[in-house]
C-alpha cells in the first residue's frame, strides 16, 4: 500500500476520491490500495531552549548566551489534537504494508518541512515520492500522480525551509533573552524578521509625526481652452511678481512634443499582489485575505494560493482561455475584452514551483451561493484580473507643449487616449467588485488642443497657486506589504535578486504577530506602532532592525533553494551574528527603565517633584505646570524621556542634524501657549 501525507485534511479529502481512498478510518481515509492521513499544519518542531537542558531552562541571565544547539532536535508540538494525529501518521508510516509514501503537503518551502520534520521524528526510512501540484482540481492531482519525483528532488527545497527555521530560533530565543536580561523589567520579544518590519513602522510613523510641511507657489497661465504651470517658487513675492507680469499679456508656443505610450495590462496575482488589492479595494486584512483564498483553493476553485510568481508556462495558453470564457459565463458583470492576448502573461523563466494564481475551470459546475461574502468577492477578485492581464494595452499620445510668457517658460500636458485597451474595463470592474478604492491609475491630463510651434496666444491671464508638501501616509497593510516586499533593494540594480523581509507565505504572520505581541495595532485601515512597539526599536540596535541584513539573509535562503548556496554556510553566518551580538550586548544598561504605566519616570527639573505619565503625555505633578514634550522639535521616546530625567545624555537626529542633549542643558522652563516647556540647549 501507498501512504499519502496531506498538510491538511481538507486536502487529504481532495486527493482521496481521485486515488480511490473513500473508507474513513480514525484519522485517516483507505481504499484502492491507498491510504490518506493528514497533518494539523506544523505537527512537529524544533524544541524550545529549556527542553535541551536545565541550564537555559528558568531564569534568564546573560552566562546561557548564546544558546547554540550542538544537535538540532525536533519534538510534536504540545496541542493534544496535534500530538493524536502525529501518533496516527507514526502508526501508519511505520506499518509494514506500507510500502511507499507520498508526500502531499503544500508545493512549497514550508510543506515541505512540514512533512519531513514528521517524517524524521517519526523515525521513518521508507522510500518517499513527492506530488506537487498547483490546483486540487482532479485532473491536476492526476497530473501530479503521473510525474511525482523523488523526494530527493526537493532536498534543497527542505535545505532552505529548516534553515528558515533555525534562523528564525537562533535570533529570537537568544535577542529576546539577551534585551531582556539588558534592560531589567522588560520581557521583549526580538525576530529576525518581526523587528525590521517594526522598525519600518516605528520610522513611518516618526517621520509622519515629525514632519513639517513646506509652502512652495507656482502660477497657473490660463490660455482659454487650456492652462499651464510653472516652475516651482519657494519665495511667494516672484511667484506674484511673474503672475502680475504674465497676467493680460501675449504668449507663445515654442516647443511641442509629442510621444506614443503604452500602459500594459497589470501582471496577474501572487499572493502578495492580490493581499495588497484587497486590502486597498476592500479593507481586507491579509489574513483575511490569505483564509479566504485557501479556501476556495480547497474547494478547487483556484490555483496554489502561495506562489511568488504572476506569470504563466507557455503549456497553459489553451487552458486558461478555457478559464477565461468559464469566467465570462459565471461572472459577466465583469466585462470583457476585445482581444484575449495570453502570450503577455507568459514567462516560463519567471514560473519557478507555481504559476500565477488563477481561477479554476470548476467555477463553471460549482455552487458559488455556498462561498462566504469574503470568499465570493476574493474569487471574483482574481476573475477580474485574469481579464485585465489579458486584455489589450493602453496606447495614448503624451503631449508637452512649452509656453513662453513674460520671459518665462511654463509647461502644459496633456494625453490623447488612442486605443482604450484594459482601461476601459478598470471602473466597470470596481463597480462590479464594490470596490472601496476610487482612484484611478492614469494620470487626469486632458488632451490639449492642436497647436503649433511659433502660435500665438492673445491676453493670458496668471495666477498665483499655493502648494504644501505632504507628510509620509502611515502605513496600510497595502504598502506595508510593498514595503516588506521589497526592502533592502534600495542599494542593488533593478535586475539583482529579488530581496525583501520574509516571504508571501509568510508576511502575514509576522504582521498578525507584532498585532498579537501589542507592538503594533489597526486603526481603520491604517497600520500604527504602539508605545510598546516604539519603546522596543529605541532600544534594541541597528543590526537587530535592519532590513538590509535580513533581505540579504532571504536572498540566500532562495538561494538554497535552488542549489546555489550552501545552508552549512548560511548556518554559519547566523550563529557568527548571534554570538558577536551576545558579545556586544551582554552587559545591563541601567540607563533605562521598564516600568509600570502609573510609577513615576524621574523628578521635574523645574520643581523637583515626581513626573509621571497621563492621558497626554509626561507631566509634572508638582504646581509648576510643566509638561514634557519635544527636544529641538523632537518628541522624545519614553526610554529618551527617563534618560533624561536620570541624568543621562541623549542621542538623535533633528532635522538632519545629530544631536546630543545633557541633562545639564535643561536651563529653565518658560510658560508657551502649550504650557510650560522643557526648554533645551545644545550640550
Amino acid at each position: 500500500m501507498k501512504l499519502i501525507v496531506a498538510e491538511k485534511p481538507s486536502v487529504a479529502q481532495a486527493v482521496a476520491p481521485v486515488v480511490g481512498a473513500v473508507t474513513r478510518k480514525g484519522g485517516y481515509l483507505a481504499g484502492n490500495g491507498y491510504v490518506i492521513s493528514w497533518c494539523f499544519g506544523h505537527l512537529c518542531r524544533l524544541i524550545e531552549p529549556d527542553e535541551y537542558s536545565a541550564e537555559w531552562a528558568g531564569k534568564w541571565t546573560f552566562a546561557m548566551l548564546p544558546m547554540i544547539p550542538d544537535t538540532w532536535q525536533y519534538a510534536v508540538s504540545k496541542d493534544k489534537s496535534a500530538a493524536k494525529q502525529f501518533a496516527v501518521l507514526k502508526q501508519l508510516m511505520l506499518d509494514s504494508r506500507i510500502t511507499e509514501i507520498i508526500c502531499a503537503t503544500d508545493a512549497d518551502r514550508e510543506g515541505e518541512s512540514i512533512f519531513r520534520y514528521v517524517y524524521h521524528v517519526a523515525g521513518c526510512q521508507k522510500p518517499v515520492m513527492r506530488l506537487w501540484v498547483s490546483s486540487l482540481e482532479d485532473t491536476a492531482i492526476r497530473a501530479g500522480l503521473a510525474a511525482m519525483k523523488p523526494s530527493s528532488a526537493y532536498d534543497n527545497l527542505f535545505h532552505a525551509g529548516e534553515c528558515r527555521d533555525k534562523a528564525d530560533w537562533l535570533v529570537g530565543m537568544n535577542g529576546s533573552r539577551l534585551f531582556s536580561v539588558r534592560y531589567p523589567g522588560s520581557m521583549l520579544t526580538v525576530g529576525r524578521v518581526q523587528s525590521p518590519t517594526l522598525a519600518m513602522i516605528v520610522r513611518r510613523d516618526y517621520d509622519a509625526a515629525h514632519f513639517i510641511s513646506q509652502r512652495y507657489f507656482t502660477v497657473m497661465l490660463d490660455c482659454g481652452s487650456f492652462s499651464a504651470e510653472s516652475e516651482r517658487f519657494d519665495d511667494e513675492s516672484a511667484a506674484a511678481a511673474l503672475a502680475a507680469a504674465a497676467d493680460g499679456q501675449q504668449a507663445s508656443v515654442t516647443a511641442i512634443t509629442r510621444e506614443i505610450r503604452t500602459d500594459k495590462p497589470p501582471r496577474l496575482f501572487d499572493l502578495t499582489s492580490l493581499e495588497r488589492a484587497a486590502n486597498k479595494m476592500f479593507g481586507l486584512t491579509a489574513k483575511q485575505t490569505d483564509d479566504a483564498l485557501q479556501a476556495i483553493y480547497e474547494a478547487k476553485l483556484a490555483t496554489y494560493p502561495r506562489t511568488v510568481s504572476q506569470f504563466l508556462t507557455d503549456d497553459m495558453e489553451q487552458s486558461t482561455r478555457e478559464v477565461i470564457s468559464k469566467v465570462h459565463a459565471v461572472f459577466p458583470q465583469l466585462g470583457q475584452s476585445e482581444t484575449v492576448d495570453i502570450s503577455q502573461c507568459i514567462n516560463n523563466q519567471k514560473v519557478a514551483g507555481h504559476h500565477a494564481i488563477l481561477p479554476t475551470a470548476n467555477i463553471a459546475q460549482a455552487d458559488l451561493s455556498k462561498l462566504s461574502d469574503t470568499q465570493r468577492t476574493i474569487l471574483m477578485l482574481i476573475a477580474s484580473r485574469l481579464i485585465l492581464a489579458t486584455a489589450a494595452p493602453h496606447r495614448y499620445e503624451y503631449v508637452t507643449a512649452t509656453i513662453r510668457c513674460a520671459g518665462t517658460d511654463f509647461k502644459a500636458i496633456g494625453r490623447t487616449v488612442l486605443k482604450s485597451g484594459w482601461r476601459s474595463l478598470e471602473s466597470r470592474m470596481k463597480a462590479a467588485l464594490q470596490s472601496k478604492d476610487n482612484t484611478e491609475n492614469v494620470q487626469p491630463d486632458k488632451a490639449l488642443p492642436q497647436l503649433t510651434q511659433g502660435q500665438m496666444i492673445d491676453r493670458v491671464s496668471g495666477e498665483k497657486a499655493e502648494h504644501w508638501t505632504s507628510p509620509p501616509k502611515p502605513y496600510t497593510e497595502d504598502t506595508l506589504l510593498a514595503a516588506m516586499e521589497h526592502a533592502g533593494q534600495d542599494e542593488y540594480d533593478e535586475d539583482s535578486e529579488k530581496k525583501g523581509l520574509g516571504t508571501p507565505a509568510t508576511r502575514t504572520k509576522i504582521i498578525e504577530g507584532l498585532i498579537a505581541h501589542g507592538y503594533i495595532e489597526r486603526k481603520g485601515k491604517q497600520i500604527r506602532a504602539t508605545e510598546k512597539g516604539v519603546n522596543l526599536i529605541s532600544v534594541i540596535p541597528e543590526t537587530v532592525k535592519s532590513p538590509k541584513l535580513t533581505a540579504e539573509w532571504e536572498m540566500q535562503l532562495q538561494q538554497i533553494e535552488r542549489g546555489a548556496y550552501s545552508a552549512e554556510q548560511f548556518m554559519q553566518g547566523i550563529i557568527s551574528y548571534v554570538r558577536n551580538l551576545c558579545a556586544e550586548y551582554g552587559t545591563v544598561d541601567e540607563s533605562i527603565t521598564f516600568r509600570g504605566s502609573n510609577e513615576p519616570v524621574g523628578n521635574c527639573p523645574h520643581c523637583g517633584k515626581e513626573v509621571r505619565k497621563g492621558q497626554y503625555g509626561y507631566y509634572c505633578t508638582g504646581k509648576c505646570g510643566m509638561n514634557i514634550a519635544k527636544v529641538f522639535g523632537k518628541v522624545l521616546t519614553d526610554f529618551q524621556l527617563m534618560r533624561l530625567l536620570a541624568g543621562k545624555e541623549v542621542t538623535f537626529t533633528a532635522h538632519g542634524i545629530k544631536t546630543i542633549v545633557s541633562p545639564k542643558a535643561v536651563a529653565h522652563t518658560f510658560h508657551g501657549k502649550q504650557g510650560w516647556q522643557w526648554d533645551t540647549r545644545k550640550g
